[in-house]
């Protein structure tokens, strides 16, 4: 009983991260558009706590764990894990402009195309977890929840507002209801808490490949950063003076001590 409520945690704390994509397309209640000035903040912010929770977090969990060769592979693995999934999914070429239209095929592609970017995600949510009840941490319905859990949970869920933003903008060009546009924002991080509880059912089960699991959520996460979050803030900061530099660093430099803070305090 206590293992099915501990998977029941892990998908909600993946679920919270879903949801918060949808907050991405409240401001369209309010207002017309987002500047591109407050989205680059928020992708910085999105890259900075992703970057140091992968840093600070991750890699130093699985170091703890086990060996650095084990980590190493994971952290490659990681890595070959999102190449893989954009060279076999990203030709398909789906804009978001089409969800309203989409027939059952479209949307299953639609989604393939989303897990790349939210299935690692996930991960790194289910590994955070992976010492649930076996370390210090913070007290949640009954569990002793590991404080890189709580931070990966927080940080994902900020990365996920401007993504939810990004899904909207075309969603209202098109005339789309605003619950509709919170709808779709959610439905496009769904992946989350499916592969946080994969992702966490697998490190309690094979314990000895925990470093590696480490490694990989922290792998795909940089990579992550490196290869979508920050080319997109600079593809949105383009028009901006500076190119939009400044709200990129800005925001990183944001995100990153909030993300220090919180793992020192959590």
């Amino acid at each position: 009983m206590v293992e099915v409520g501990a998977y029941a945690l892990v998908f909600v704390a993946g679920f919270i991260t879903a949801l918060a994509t949808g907050v991405g397309a409240l401001p369209f209640f309010v207002v017309e558009e987002v500047s591109d000035r407050l989205n680059v903040a928020l992708w910085g912010v999105a890259s900075g706590i992703m970057a140091v929770a992968s840093v600070v977090g991750l890699v130093p969990e699985g170091l703890n764990a086990g060996s650095p060769v084990a980590v190493g592979a994971g952290l490659l693995a990681g890595v070959l894990l999102v190449v893989v999934a954009h060279d076999v999914l990203m030709d398909a070429d789906i804009d978001p402009k089409q969800y309203e239209e989409a027939d059952f095929k479209k949307l299953v592609l639609i989604l393939g195309v989303l897990t790349v970017h939210s299935f690692p995600e996930g991960i790194a949510i289910g590994v955070a977890f992976a010492e649930l009840n076996l370390a210090a941490g913070v007290a949640v319905a009954g569990f002793t929840v590991p404080a890189l859990a709580v931070a990966m949970t927080v940080a994902i869920s900020i990365h996920n507002v401007p993504e939810g933003v990004a899904i909207s903008i075309p969603l209202r060009s098109m005339g789309v209801s605003e619950w509709r546009m919170v709808g779709w924002s959610v439905f496009s991080s769904l992946p989350q808490p499916i592969g946080a509880v994969i992702a966490f059912g697998f490190v309690r089960l094979a314990e000895p490949l925990l470093p590696a699991g480490f490694g990989f959520a922290a792998g795909a996460m940089l990579y992550l950063v490196a290869s979508e979050f920050i080319p997109e803030a600079l593809a949105v900061g383009k028009p901006l003076a500076g190119n939009g530099y400044g709200e990129l660093a800005g925001g990183f430099t944001l995100g990153g001590a909030a993300m220090l803070g919180l793992l020192a305090v959590v």
